[in-house]
C-alpha cells in the first residue's frame, strides 16, 4: 500500500498543524447547544465523458473524470460516475457558527452496477491532496477487494488544493467548482462540512448518487495528510453536528482518542510508528502497526502507475539510499481492516488486537540482526522472505527528501535464499505457516492469503 508513491508534497504535511487545529471548532460541546442537522447538498450528475476522452476538449461531453480508475470495472460488474455537489459549508468557533458559505466540489463513486451486488457499506475517502492533487490512496491496490465485497467507494474532494488542480486540468468540466466562497475561506474551513455532506448525500436516495443502494454502514476513511484532517473533523467537528458517519479508518496518520460512540480503527504502515503519538487500543479505539510495510511502497505506486502516465506523463524516479519502495502489502491488512471495522459499526463487535511494533529505548524501531522490523502484524513477506523490506529509507542526493517514506527492498541473493530455506519446498511451507496464523487472527482475508501463497508457489526458489 502507498499513499503517494510517486507525486509526494512535503513530509509536514502528512499531519496537521497546530494553526490548523486552533483554527476549529472547541473539542468540548456546549451541553445547551443543540447538534447542527447535515443538510443534504444538490447533486448534479452523473457528468457526462469518460476515458478516452480529452481533458482539454471544450465541451464535457468529451472530457473525462480525473484519476478515472484504470480497473477493468465490467468484469466486477461495477461503473465509475462522478457527480457535482454543492451546498453551503460552515466556519466555526468554538462549536458555533460564525458564517456560511456557498460550496460547489466534485464526487467521484465506483459502484456496483446492480444494487443487489451490494454489501451494504460504503467507503467514502477524504482525497489526499499533499501531492498537490486529489489522490484516491485506499483505492489503489485494494480495488479487488473492494469490488470483490461488494463495497462502494467515494472518493471526496474537500480541499482547495484539490479543487483549485482540478479547475487548471480540466476547464471544461471542473470550472465552476469552488470550496472556497471565492477566496474568502482559508485554511479549508469548509472541508468538513463538504465532507459530511457528501456522505448525507450518499444515504438520501432522491439525489441518486448511490444508484439505487441503500447503505447500512457509511465509513469515513483517509490516509495520511487526509488522516489528519479527519482527525481534526472527528475532535472537534463532530461533537457539534449530527453524525453521518458509522466509523472512521485513519490509515498511516494520526487518529483520535475515540472518545465518541463512532469507533476509530488506525492502520500504520512500520514508516508511521515513529512519526506519530502511540496510540493505545480503547473500547473504540484499535491500533494497528504492520512490519516490514511503508507510508508510500510498491503495490500503490504499481496500482497507479498507468493513471499516472495518462494524466501526468509519467511516475517519478526517486535517488534513495537503498532500493526503494517496500513490497511487504499493507493494502492486504488494510483490506482486512475495512471489513472488521464495518461489522464493528454494524453490531459492536471489535476488531481482534495486534501486537505492536516493538520501539528502542530512543524510540526507534527494534530490529533483528537482518533488519527487519521485531513485532507488529507480521505479513508472510516478513516472515518468510525472500527479501529485506522494511518501513525506512533517506534520499541519497538533495531533492529526494521523499525516500524517507518509501521504504526498502533489499532482494535476497542466491547464497542468502540458500541459507535461509532448504529448497522452494521449505520456502512455500514457511509462506503457508505464516499464511495460516495471519488468517486465523484476522490480520489477512482469505482471498488475498491464497494470492499470497499462489505467488510463492510460482517463485523459484533455491533448490
Amino acid at each position: 500500500m502507498a499513499v503517494l508513491a510517486s507525486r509526494l508534497g512535503t513530509v509536514a504535511a502528512l499531519g496537521v498543524s497546530a494553526a490548523l487545529l486552533a483554527s476549529t471548532a472547541s473539542a468540548s460541546p456546549a451541553p445547551d447547544r443543540p447538534l447542527v442537522p447535515v443538510p443534504v447538498p444538490q447533486v448534479e450528475g452523473p457528468l457526462p465523458g469518460g476515458v478516452p476522452g480529452d481533458r482539454d476538449a471544450d465541451r464535457i461531453e468529451d472530457t473525462y473524470p480525473f484519476f478515472a480508475t484504470t480497473e477493468d470495472l465490467d468484469a466486477h460488474g461495477y461503473v465509475e460516475e462522478e457527480f457535482v455537489v454543492s451546498g453551503t459549508g460552515h466556519q466555526y468557533s468554538d462549536g458555533a457558527v460564525v458564517s456560511e458559505h456557498p460550496y460547489r466540489t466534485r464526487v467521484l463513486v465506483r459502484r456496483p452496477a446492480d444494487p443487489g451486488g451490494s454489501n451494504g457499506a460504503a467507503l467514502v475517502e477524504w482525497q489526499n491532496v499533499t501531492a498537490g492533487n486529489d489522490l484516491d490512496a485506499l483505492w489503489g491496490p485494494s480495488a479487488e477487494h473492494i469490488m470483490r465485497s461488494g463495497y462502494t467507494w467515494v472518493g471526496v474532494s474537500a480541499q482547495y488544493v484539490g479543487v483549485s488542480h482540478l479547475t487548471g486540468w480540466s476547464p471544461a468540466r471542473y470550472g465552476g467548482l469552488d470550496v472556497t466562497d471565492n477566496g474568502t475561506v482559508s485554511d479549508d474551513q469548509l472541508s468538513y462540512d463538504v465532507f459530511s455532506q457528501a456522505a448525507q448525500a450518499l444515504r438520501s436516495p432522491e439525489t441518486g448518487i448511490a444508484g439505487g443502494i441503500e447503505f447500512d454502514e457509511v465509513l469515513a476513511i483517509g490516509a495520511s495528510q487526509s488522516a489528519g484532517r479527519m482527525t481534526v473533523y472527528y475532535e472537534e467537528i463532530l461533537p457539534h453536528i449530527e453524525p453521518v458517519y458509522d466509523g472512521y479508518g485513519f490509515i498511516v496518520g494520526a487518529a483520535p482518542a475515540g472518545e465518541r460512540p463512532e469507533p476509530v480503527f488506525q492502520v500504520m504502515s512500520e514508516t508511521d510508528v515513529t512519526l506519530f503519538p502511540v496510540q493505545d487500543d480503547g473500547d473504540d479505539v484499535r491500533v494497528w502497526e504492520v512490519a516490514g510495510t511503508a507510508h508510500s511502497g510498491w503495490d500503490g505506486r504499481a496500482a497507479r502507475r498507468e493513471a499516472e502516465i495518462r494524466d501526468f506523463g509519467g511516475q517519478g524516479e526517486y535517488d534513495c539510499a537503498e532500493p526503494p519502495f517496500s513490497r511487504a502489502p499493507l493494502y492486504q491488512v488494510l483490506n482486512a481492516s475495512y471489513d472488521h471495522l464495518r461489522t464493528w459499526a454494524a453490531d459492536g463487535t471489535p476488531p481482534p488486537t495486534a501486537e505492536p511494533i516493538e520501539r528502542t529505548p530512543g524510540g526507534g524501531v527494534a530490529r533483528d540482526g537482518d533488519g527487519f522490523a521485531l513485532g507488529g502484524i507480521r505479513p508472510s513477506q516478513v516472515e518468510a522472505p525472500r527479501a529485506l523490506n522494511t518501513g525506512t529509507n533517506l534520499p541519497a542526493s538533495p531533492g529526494n527528501e521523499f525516500c524517507v517514506l518509501f521504504g526498502t527492498h533489499v532482494p535476497f541473493s542466491e547464497e542468502q535464499l540458500a541459507e535461509q530455506y532448504r529448497g522452494h519446498g521449505d520456502y512455500v511451507s514457511q509462506v503457508v505457516r505464516a499464511e495460516r496464523k495471519n488468517v486465523s487472527a484476522g490480520y489477512v482475508t482469505a482471498a488475498d492469503s491464497a494470492q499470497n501463497r499462489q505467488e510463492a508457489a510460482r517463485l523459484r526458489g533455491s533448490e
